[in-house]
């Protein structure tokens, strides 16, 4: 090669500098390094920033689980402090008016209460509500206006069963901030009493956590935030904004509807007396006030001695939600053990999990023209033990995992120590709704039995409508389905007797997918496939496909090859359809390994008949017999051998060998 190599280009020079000719030589290689290095540098450069790129097309919202452990110890430790703060003011309050004389007076009253993990205002059963202006004067420094006409709410606040709390403005809106620092952080909640949060289009009522410090909304979950609860009761809400709540768990998420609790054996006096125990031997219950019940509490060391009191045991939530927005909060709405409530015309948008969640044992609830946009989660979760739920006209879009989820699952699989149900739960409904560019799937359905999801439109996702594990009578009609990156509608993991019929499904990979499970598909319209219009995979015995229009181009129009079972399929209308596999996949589909080796067997057994036709022997490049040289022994003289010396006779005379001797 001319030129220098590596080594001398990169030499110095000798003593007498360089020569005159070389100078023009080391110009032009100075000048290729750099061309050389910017060549590099670009190529990396635009190597990351695809990666880049690449990396992040599917990234926006982090995952639900996002947080440290540390962070996550800290916040179930503060949710822990919350239920033990909670059960320690209600134990006392029962107590005090249980026990009777200036104890039960003083209950009879608003008061402030300490325990372990802050200080809470109790507002106890009268008849007349508590109003804003009333709570000015009983938290004193604790509930004071701001000079921008908010109010900042510095403790807890506690509605007692028979309580009454309405917060509303008629002059103008109503902002409370909820003071929210680090290590301390308020709330407001009612325990079997009603909370009425009555805005207006005009007057909104507005709640925000709030850091006085930074004199900022709180935006940090991992010392906990503030949040609003009702444990039973009734809780109403009307034109009313919220941002910023809410932290780790359901009932401290934001705003929480949930059945009341029963103390356990965790609960203390809130004087940090000696601890209480739940006893529910038989008899000791009376039912009070309508459903709620009572259970007898006794202090440690007081038994016999008349120390004994009450509080309320579990009873279902009741409640309205209704032209309220949510943004920001940990949990939009939360709902579990309730009847009847009613979510509508909402927006809730930004949340941290799931934006509506109806937890264990919410029926018969209502949640019409709601949106959920960009929660990190679901957009709405109908959990195991919901049930009569009906989602109408609402819309979820951008959310990090499913549109919608119905879970109708059984609570245990088999005998459980508490005694769950085996039952599926369902009977709940989707209807006339929205499902837009959630990053998972649109709908999906886990198991239950006469779930539906009825005239929606769901666009973009992994998948648009998938039902799996298990469910029963299961309907998918009208939707319009498009937009998906691989299957349309699935069905599938031993759903059984699955209806899916007038739905119109337009693009993605796969239109109609069945595996492991049977059902009828009919009426259905496919369009713009561009894989299969129909593919069916493993056991599909029983399921029927009629009267469906298939249309689009791809390998096959019905990809069966994998099914096993009985199946139907008739009266399918494929004319659409265009075949797009090339010779290659042609060759591949033909040249599998176990078909090469079968036709190699085949042509052996077929090479040899044909070879074995006639009589004649065709054994040998020529046809003659192999052994025809050796078909007669061959004849040879006998000869006589003589020895060359002589050999000794009978008698023991020498012989000559030779004649003549």
């Amino acid at each position: 090669m001319s030129g220098p190599t590596p080594a001398a280009a990169s030499a110095p020079a000798g003593p007498s500098g360089p020569r005159h000719g070389a100078a023009p030589e080391k110009k032009k290689g100075g000048a290729g390094k750099v061309v050389a290095t910017l060549l590099v540098l670009g190529i990396a450069g635009g190597g990351t920033y695809a990666y880049r790129m690449y990396s992040q097309q599917d990234g926006g919202l982090p995952g639900v689980d996002d947080v440290s452990p540390s962070a996550a110890r800290q916040q179930s430790t503060l949710v822990d402090q919350e239920d033990l703060r909670v059960m320690q003011i209600r134990a006392k309050q029962e107590s005090d008016l249980a026990g009777g004389g200036a104890a039960a007076a003083a209950a009879r009253q608003p008061r402030l209460m300490t325990s372990a993990t802050g200080r809470t205002l109790m507002l106890p059963q009268r008849r007349q509500p508590y109003y804003v202006s009333e709570l000015q004067k009983l938290a004193g420094q604790d509930f004071q206006k701001q000079s921008d006409g908010s109010y900042l709410l510095g403790v807890n606040i506690m509605v007692a069963a028979g309580g009454k709390l309405i917060l509303q403005s008629s002059t103008g809106p109503l902002t409370i901030r909820m003071r929210s620092v680090p290590g301390a952080f308020t709330s407001i909640v009612s325990a079997g009493g009603t909370v009425r949060i009555n805005g207006s289009a005009q007057n909104p009522v507005r709640f925000t956590s709030w850091n006085d410090d930074t004199n900022k909304p709180d935006t940090q979950v991992a010392d906990g935030r503030a949040y609003i609860r009702a444990i039973g009761g009734t809780f109403e809400m009307h034109y009313t904004q919220t941002s910023n709540l809410g932290f780790w768990s359901g009932r401290t998420g934001g705003v929480a509807l949930t059945g009341s609790d029963r103390p356990d054996s965790s609960a203390e006096l809130s004087d940090a007396g000696p601890a209480h125990r739940v006893q529910l031997p038989d008899g000791q219950q009376e039912a009070t006030q309508g459903d709620r019940q009572r259970v007898q509490v006794t202090p440690a060391g007081a038994a016999g001695k008349g120390g004994t009191f009450e509080v309320p045991t579990a009873s279902l939530v009741s409640g309205t939600i209704d032209h309220s927005s949510f943004d920001g909060d940990a949990y939009g709405v939360f709902v579990t053990a309730s009847n009847q409530v009613q979510i509508t015309n909402t927006d809730i948008k930004n949340s941290l999990v799931d934006g509506v969640l109806l937890h264990r044992f919410a029926k018969n609830a209502t949640i019409e023209n709601t949106t959920v946009t960009a929660s990190r989660g679901d957009g709405f979760v109908l959990s195991r033990g919901t049930e009569g739920v009906r989602v109408t006209n609402c819309t979820s879009s951008d959310n990090g995992g499913n549109g919608f989820t119905l879970n109708g699952e059984p609570l245990a699989e088999g005998p459980s120590a508490s005694g769950e149900a085996i039952t599926s739960f369902g009977n709940n409904l989707v209807s006339s709704s929205v499902a837009k560019n959630n990053r998972r799937y649109g709908v999906e359905l886990l198991g239950g039995t006469g779930v539906a999801v009825q005239n929606s439109q769901i666009s973009g996702g992994d998948m648009g409508i998938v039902a799996r594990e298990k469910g029963t009578r299961i309907q998918i009609a009208g939707n319009q389905v498009k937009g998906f990156a691989r299957q349309g509608i699935v069905v599938r993991d031993g759903m059984a007797s699955a209806t899916v019929s007038g739905n119109v499904i337009s693009g993605g990979k796969t239109a109609l997918y069945v595996r492991d499970a049977n059902g009828t598909f009919n009426g259905n319209t496919v369009q713009s496939a561009h894989r299969h219009g129909i593919t069916l995979r493993g056991n599909v015995n029983g399921t029927v496909i009629t009267g469906n229009t298939l249309s689009g181009a791809g390998t096959s129009v019905m990809d069966v090859d994998r099914a096993t079972g009985k199946y139907q399929n008739a009266n399918n209308n494929i004319k659409g359809w265009h075949k797009t596999a090339g010779f290659v996949t042609w060759l591949k589909r033909i040249f599998k390994p176990m078909n090469v080796i079968w036709a190699g067997v085949f042509l052996l057994v077929a090479i040899s008949m044909f070879r074995s036709r006639g009589t004649r022997l065709r054994i040998g490049s020529l046809g003659a017999h192999p052994y025809a040289a050796q078909d007669k022994l061959e004849e040879r003289p006998v000869r006589l051998l003589r020895r060359a010396d002589t050999v000794p006779s009978q008698d023991g005379q020498r012989v000559g060998a030779r004649a003549g001797r």
